[in-house]
């Protein structure tokens, strides 16, 4: 047999397993970036949901208007109880999606601030990478066509 068909049946004894060292290695990276990917997309939407939240309570608070003092002056102004109530009622409507919440409105605004939990899927079983809270604010006041904005 001649030494090149030898070769052919007996790989170099250093190749074996080197494939699977890679797979070991790179396989956790992997796992980490995927997980990155979806976790962080998660957070994102989060945020965003969160800060529609917050804008939509805050202008439903702001139509709140105070009708009797809008007659007398001729300005809108927003009568704050009526409007803590109707923003915080919209939030209400979100159900569990809420963890958090603050309505605050006086006379010329509603300032609401939303939180949201955000459960990781994938690196949550990374230690001490739990649940994390995604908050936003949002503030709203009442505008007449007549208004500078």
């Amino acid at each position: 047999m001649s030494r090149r068909a030898s070769r052919r049946r007996h790989p170099a004894r250093g190749d074996h397993g080197t494939i699977a060292t890679y797979v070991v290695l790179f396989t956790p990276a992997v796992f980490l970036l995927a997980g990155l990917l979806v976790d962080g997309g998660l957070a994102i939407h989060a945020r965003q949901r969160a800060a529609d939240m917050a804008e939509q309570a805050a202008r439903a608070g702001a139509n709140e208007i105070d009708t009797d003092a809008l007659r007398r002056t001729g300005k809108p102004v927003i009568d704050p109880g009526r409007a803590r109530v109707a923003a915080c009622d919209l939030l209400d409507a979100y159900g569990e999606d809420v963890t958090g919440r603050s309505c605050v409105a006086d006379t010329q605004q509603v300032q609401v601030t939303v939180q949201l939990t955000v459960r990781p899927q994938l690196l949550s079983i990374v230690p001490g990478f739990g649940a994390f809270t995604m908050s936003s604010t949002a503030s709203a006041h009442p505008v007449t066509s007549g208004d500078d904005q």
